[in-house]
């Protein structure tokens, strides 16, 4: 399970700017008739909070019980109505149909395989209405074989209570596979810190290998865009952000 044990020190620590940039990307690619967003491995709900204040009605999703009750609780401090639904993106059978679907933070990438990327984009295409909308950001091939292998990333706040340490490398077994090993240190005590640590497993696939996916679920409208909707794409893109146009039957 994705944060499964320290949910709330990932949700304290990730970059908070991030979600206003997606925030703002979903503003920027929803036609004005979209009312309900049903926002796939949403996690903490900080993105599902600043949408239901743009006055969508939207349903977080998230494999994590305890992302979601940190999800209810931002809710509940932005006093925003947020549905919260605790579930596997690979089956989405018994929600309703939504006019948008969002998932990002490369979500997609921490399946296992490509396969469960298609029977993914296949629910999220049964559960669009007709002519609805899915937004979502992977990383690209580029970033897991160029720029991954070797990061790492420290952090300590300044009353030296908390530190978090991101240490990622090739996935030698797999495609633009690659491995991120994440340890947290807080302060239990004044003496005593405990340590937390998961090793988180993700990979990246060729565009032609999504576009392809894409069509197949139903989508006929597909654009891909850099830098949350701002750039076009080159060979350096580090992610992609795709904007999606389920089929009218």
């Amino acid at each position: 399970m994705i944060y499964g044990t320290f949910a709330q020190l990932y949700d304290e620590l990730f970059e908070s700017d991030m979600y206003q940039r997606w925030r703002e990307f979903v503003n920027s690619q929803l036609p004005n008739y979209v009312k309900t967003i049903l926002d796939v491995a949403g996690g903490a709900g900080r993105l599902g909070v600043l949408l239901a204040e743009d006055g969508y009605d939207v349903i977080d999703l998230d494999y994590s019980e305890e992302m979601l009750s940190l999800a209810l609780k931002h809710a509940q401090e932005s006093q925003v109505p947020l549905t919260l639904v605790q579930g596997d993106m690979r089956d989405l059978s018994g929600l309703d149909q939504y006019d948008a679907i969002t998932c990002f933070a490369d979500s997609l990438c921490y399946l296992d395989d490509f396969n469960d990327v298609r029977a993914t984009l296949e629910q999220m295409a049964a559960h669009l209405k007709d002519d609805g909308v899915l937004l979502f950001d992977v990383i690209t091939p580029y970033q897991t074989d160029e720029i991954y292998p070797g990061y790492m990333y420290n952090y300590e706040d300044p009353d030296a209570q908390r530190a978090f340490l991101w240490h990622s490398y090739a996935d030698d077994d797999v495609l633009h596979g690659v491995i991120h090993e994440l340890t947290f240190f807080y302060q239990m005590t004044a003496d005593s810190y405990q340590r937390l640590h998961e090793t988180h497993f993700e990979r990246a696939y060729e565009l032609k290998d999504w576009q392809t996916a894409l069509a197949q679920a139903g989508f006929d409208q597909v654009m891909v865009k850099a830098d949350f909707g701002h750039r076009e794409i080159n060979d350096q893109t580090t992610r992609w952000f795709f904007i999606c146009r389920k089929q009218v039957k």
